[in-house]
């Protein structure tokens, strides 16, 4: 679903990625851990196309986003990804229903269709009854699975996920969390979520580690299909991380 090869970033002297290669296969739940400055935000940047890098490339659902013009790429980011942001980034004006369509009239999807599809998406998330509510009328777990939900409504390949649960309670973290399983599980959704949560990070298929701009190790986390056995798999430094 996601190749990511040797990227490399810099802001002036500074150096933020120094050369990233990651391979992400379609219906995984990753996870990108760090200290602040490690380059997390920065690479999730670089894989949703709201950012360049200077060198290395990024391959997703088979398109290689190097290649493509501005005018492409907006295009590209508008039907293959989703985004989901710390602070839901709602539209005040505009209600929980017409917030998930917008995406969906960027696209041109004829309006009939758009709601049709929003309004699914707010029954999977529990939130029918909150369709004509404007975000001040929500709580913060009602806003971010907005969000989610706008995110999902041009059924994107990758949904991109930054901080998503930082600015939310136990309660309505923990919902979050689950949500971003069952999309998984009913649509075979693939995320990449940067996050400081050390709950969501061992909940994910995989856990890639960065430090100065580097992965530093990862962790795999798989069921045998037979044994029904959970196996961890621990890449350190100077591992393969290719066969992750």
């Amino acid at each position: 679903m996601i190749t990511i090869e040797n990227i490399h970033k810099s802001f002036g002297a500074l150096e933020v990625l120094k050369g990233i290669d990651l391979h992400i296969d379609k219906g995984e739940v990753v996870s990108i851990v760090g200290p602040s400055g490690a380059g997390k935000t920065t690479l999730l940047q670089i894989i949703g196309t709201l950012d360049r890098p200077d060198t290395g490339r990024v391959v997703v659902d088979g398109i290689d986003t190097s290649k493509l013009s501005a005018k492409k790429l907006s295009d590209f980011r508008n039907q293959h990804l989703g985004f989901v942001f710390q602070f839901h980034q709602l539209l005040p004006e505009f209600t929980a229903l017409e917030n998930i369509m917008i995406p969906a009239y960027i696209a041109g999807i004829s309006q009939k269709e758009a709601k049709k599809r929003a309004k699914e998406l707010l029954e999977f998330m529990g939130l029918s009854d909150r369709a004509s509510h404007k975000p001040n009328e929500l709580s913060g777990g009602e806003k971010q699975r907005v969000a989610v939900a706008r995110a999902l409504i041009n059924n994107p390949a990758v949904i991109l996920a930054d901080e998503p649960s930082g600015s939310l309670d136990s309660k309505n973290k923990q919902e979050l969390h689950q949500l971003f399983f069952d999309l998984r599980d009913k649509f075979g959704q693939t995320f990449v979520i940067v996050t400081h949560d050390e709950g969501l990070a061992e909940l994910t298929d995989r856990t890639i580690h960065l430090k100065d701009g580097l992965v530093v190790g990862a962790l795999s986390k798989k069921k045998e299909e037979e044994s029904g056995n959970e196996v961890e798999t621990v890449v350190a430094d100077g591992d393969d991380l290719s066969l992750v």
